[in-house]
């Protein structure tokens, strides 16, 4: 896994981008409970933004820091590494100008 790697669901139509990845190991990444798949070989997954827990446009970091992911087409599905719920990462404040 390398940053610029896209991935989709298996169970929704969550598709992410790796914008950080780390280089010893390949971490399980999973939607909605199902590993996610290289977004060439994902089958279209039918829509649905009302129920969405991934949210486009937003970033999403592992408990450690290394992993992150952005996310190009919201879904139902919840994401996960290695069986970790990943958490939306917060922005970063920009400094004051006077």
């Amino acid at each position: 896994m390398r940053p610029g790697d896209q991935l989709a669901s298996t169970v929704c139509s969550t598709r992410v981008v790796v914008v950080r990845a780390p280089a010893e190991e390949r971490p399980e990444i999973a939607c909605g409970g199902d590993l996610m798949v290289p977004a060439v070989t994902a089958q279209a997954a039918p829509s649905s933004a009302a129920d969405a827990a991934t949210l486009i446009g937003k970033r999403y970091v592992d408990a450690g820091g290394k992993l992150e992911l952005l996310c190009i087409s919201s879904g139902a599905g919840e994401l996960s590494c290695a069986g970790t719920p990943m958490t939306l990462k917060a922005a970063k404040p920009l400094p004051a100008s006077d």
